[in-house]
């Protein structure tokens, strides 16, 4: 089977994908699979390169992914001349804007070449924050209290009550996101927001343990990971933000199978199904929630394509449950062919 992974991309969140690239060439089959490397550098340059070790950027083919039907697959640049490279799947690893918002889901939709992951409009959905809560929280699902800035709009810092988090609404991971505990932090925290979006959502402080669940499959036919529970020694959790996040957070510890009751592991693990189901995702997502002392759980955000580095959440949620990164892989490429007619 020829399948085209696509890793790197412009986003901020580029350095994880490819380290998540790295992790899913470790795990990828070869007597099953012809892997086809497909690299986006920061500045938006498409390269089909050997794997994504190191110096993928400068080497490498110009390559594009042909958004003609007739002809789907890879057009990489030869002489002068485009030839053809034809594709029985696609495998995105790209971890937020342009990556898993849509972009490249419609992209791939335009080609008829199967890809693992959400649609479109479930990746838009789950992407922008404000629109996350909305259809989540009319499915009877709960959510924070939630308001959206617009670019541009100016807002009283006075109307919130503290603390609040200030957050961009389409961004990947923590970045630009800021925990505002005081009226003179407000305007600074949406400025850094804006950094990234700028549409800007500002989300109430709710006290509870961070939790989370590995989501894989589609529709009614799902498979849930062990939940994982996260401890902050300080501030908010920024594992891709370390220096060097494989020998762990300098705030904060991972714990999987999350230490928390069996009643509690139950309800987040149908709460993490019922989200997935409301949004309409398919073939993997991670759902982060909170897990509030009186037992209720709250939705955080999703993911829908969570990092896969030897060191990320979904992975390991997984691995406790019995399922390896190879048989995620397998898995996550039946359930695309599965849905090639959606």
């Amino acid at each position: 089977m020829k399948v085209g992974i696509v890793f790197g991309g412009t986003s901020e969140e580029h350095p994880v994908s490819v380290k998540s690239a790295r992790e899913v060439a470790r795990h990828l089959d070869a007597g099953k699979y012809e892997a086809f490397w497909i690299g986006i550098t920061r500045d938006g340059a498409w390269r089909l390169c050997d794997g994504p070790g190191e110096g993928w950027e400068t080497g490498g083919r110009r390559v594009a992914l042909s958004p003609d039907r007739s002809a789907p697959g890879l057009l990489v640049l030869e002489g002068g001349r485009y030839a053809t490279i034809g594709l029985d799947l696609v495998f995105p690893v790209l971890h937020g804007k342009f990556g898993e918002d849509g972009a490249l889901q419609g992209l791939l939709e335009l080609s008829g070449i199967p890809y693992v992951g959400c649609d479109v409009q479930a990746s838009a959905l789950c992407m922008d924050k404000s629109l996350t809560y909305t259809v989540v929280g009319d499915a009877g699902i709960a959510t924070p209290k939630f308001w959206t800035v617009a670019p541009d709009e100016k807002v009283d810092p006075g109307r919130f009550d503290y603390p609040v988090f200030v957050k961009p609404a389409r961004s990947g991971s923590s970045f630009g996101v800021t925990k505002v505990t005081r009226e003179e932090e407000f305007d600074g925290a949406v400025e850094a927001a804006r950094r990234y979006d700028p549409k800007v959502v500002v989300e109430e402080g709710v006290v509870a343990a961070e939790v989370g669940c590995a989501v894989l499959g589609n529709d009614g036919d799902l498979v849930v990971g062990e939940p994982d529970r996260i401890t902050l020694s300080h501030g908010i959790f920024r594992i891709h933000q370390e220096d060097d996040p494989e020998s762990g957070s300098e705030n904060s510890t991972v714990t999987v199978p999350a230490d928390i009751p069996a009643q509690s592991r139950l309800l987040v693990q149908e709460t993490a199904k019922a989200v997935y189901r409301a949004l309409g995702c398919r073939g993997l997502a991670r759902v982060d929630l909170f897990l509030k002392e009186d037992g209720a759980v709250v939705l955080n955000e999703v993911n829908t394509l969570p990092g896969l580095t030897s060191y990320s959440r979904y992975p390991r949620m997984m691995a406790a449950a019995g399922l390896s990164p190879a048989d995620v892989v397998d898995r996550l490429v039946a359930l695309a062919l599965d849905g090639k007619l959606r």
